[in-house]
């Protein structure tokens, strides 16, 4: 069955009990009288739907949700009214009110990430999507071009992108101040495998369990082949299944790699190298591992490699942390460490303010901090993308050029975690060299109904 067909033919969506929606919109011919946007929203439940909605979104005409799990999004829609419509399909809303849309937030679990942002920015409706931007490495290709349509603002998800810490990090390493870099130490100590957030099963494929009432388990699935249904998947432990999620680096990666990718102008790498991973199952992340990235030269800029830790780790095995005799204390906290030939500088999970060492660089640094040569985004990612879409303020800074060359960074990475091997990529051609089994993964098939950006 043709997506189109599909679309037709589901009746997914819950009919609004009253009232009416604006009859123009920002992003459509002739402004709304408020000069409101309006916002609908995909992945209406839990914690990161709240972000968006207390972040600027609230601002605006809110104008329909969508979620595959009522339950999920029960106390959130206690707040909505009942002009709000309600859908647990988004290619039923969109087909249905797509000229009334003009910018959605895309908060669903990785594997439809792309789905449901290629919808959206077929139709030329803004869109804020969670990271990582895509599932698969071959798919952070398309929304890129997707951007590429006029006047379309997009945004990725790692809001640490738009903090003035970060800024202050690329402004000193573009500046100098550490000198030049070469090598890049990045970690996570989880996951905590059987915690709230990552699912540990004694077997593959996982035991099938009785499917909630609210939950449309088929629509959750998207693009996914079909399978039984699991407990442990949601609400939150789909992370842990490579099907779904990928695992520490993809869900923390796009924070904590963004400051490096920035500040040293990072493209993808020639090479990416699992060193070191704890055993699993098979589709399932491992509860630690080591991988190396190795970047080449770029203008004046040598080559970098980039190292990513996640599991419980040594800092002591790091490599050249103390190189300038860094205190132990110093480096609690810190989840990057960049190390130039003069020095150090660190930042947190989310970027954050930049700590640099050693003491007299870091005097010396803000005694004399570089000139501010990026533009500081005031009230965070959301209103920051919503100026954008207003003709407010500049094209935001995580828009999907730069989110998905970070994204696809991220993905090389969590494919040579996944199969604990050596990947030679080939940028230009979009290809594995050395494994070329391995581009089977490069970009998955979806399932019928499922398919978009193909010509793209």
């Amino acid at each position: 069955m043709k997506r189109r067909s599909f679309l037709s033919t589901t009746t997914g969506a819950l009919a609004a009990t009253g009232g009416s929606l604006p009859l123009f919109s920002i992003g459509k011919p002739g402004p709304s009288a408020n000069s409101k946007l309006n916002v609908a929203f995909i992945g209406s439940g839990g914690w990161i739907a709240q972000q968006p909605y207390n972040q600027g979104c609230k601002e605006e005409n809110l104008v329909a949700f969508c979620d595959v799990d009522r339950a999920v999004c029960a106390e959130n829609m206690k707040n909505w009214r009942t002009d709000q419509p309600f859908f647990d399909d988004f290619r039923v809303m969109l087909d249905k009110m797509h000229k009334e849309i003009d910018a959605v937030v895309v908060s669903t679990p990785d594997h439809t990430h792309f789905a449901a942002t290629l919808d959206c920015t077929e139709r030329g409706i803004h869109v804020y999507t969670q990271k990582p931007l895509t599932h698969h490495i071959r798919h952070c290709r398309t929304p890129e071009t997707a951007r590429q349509r006029p006047k379309v603002m997009t945004q990725m998800g790692n809001q640490g992108h738009a903090g003035d810490g970060i800024r202050q990090s690329v402004e000193a390493v573009r500046a100098g101040v550490i000198g030049d870099v070469a090598e890049v130490y990045c970690r996570n100590d989880g996951p905590q495998m059987g915690n709230d957030h990552f699912a540990d099963p004694e077997t593959m494929p996982p035991p099938e369990s009785p499917v909630p009432d609210t939950l449309a388990w088929d629509l959750w699935l998207g693009p996914a082949e079909k399978r039984p249904f699991y407990r442990d998947y949601l609400p939150k432990k789909w992370r842990s299944f490579y099907d779904f999620g990928n695992g520490m680096l993809g869900d923390w990666g796009c924070h904590t790699l963004d400051t490096p990718v920035w500040a040293l102008d990072l493209d993808p790498p020639t090479v990416v190298e699992c060193l070191d991973r704890k055993p699993s199952l098979d589709g399932v992340i491992p509860a630690g591992s080591r991988v190396r990235y190795h970047f080449p030269a770029k203008g004046d800029r040598g080559p970098v490699t980039l190292t990513w830790f996640d599991g419980p780790q040594d800092w002591s095995q790091v490599g050249r942390i103390d190189k300038f005799g860094a205190e132990h204390a110093a480096h609690l906290g810190r989840a990057c460490w960049m190390i130039g030939s003069k020095g150090l500088l660190g930042c947190g999970t989310h970027a954050g303010a930049p700590l640099i060492l050693p003491n007299e660089v870091r005097a010396a640094w803000k005694e004399n901090p570089p000139e501010e040569t990026i533009a500081r985004v005031e009230g965070g990612p959301f209103r920051e993308w919503l100026r954008a879409i207003k003709g407010e303020g500049p094209e935001p800074g995580s828009n999907f050029s730069y989110s998905a060359k970070l994204t696809e960074i991220i993905l090389l990475g969590v494919l040579a975690q996944r199969f604990n091997t050596r990947i030679e990529w080939d940028a230009e051609a979009g290809k594995i060299t050395n494994h070329p089994e391995l581009n089977a993964f490069v970009k998955e098939p979806v399932r019928e109904g499922w398919s978009y950006g193909e010509n793209l």
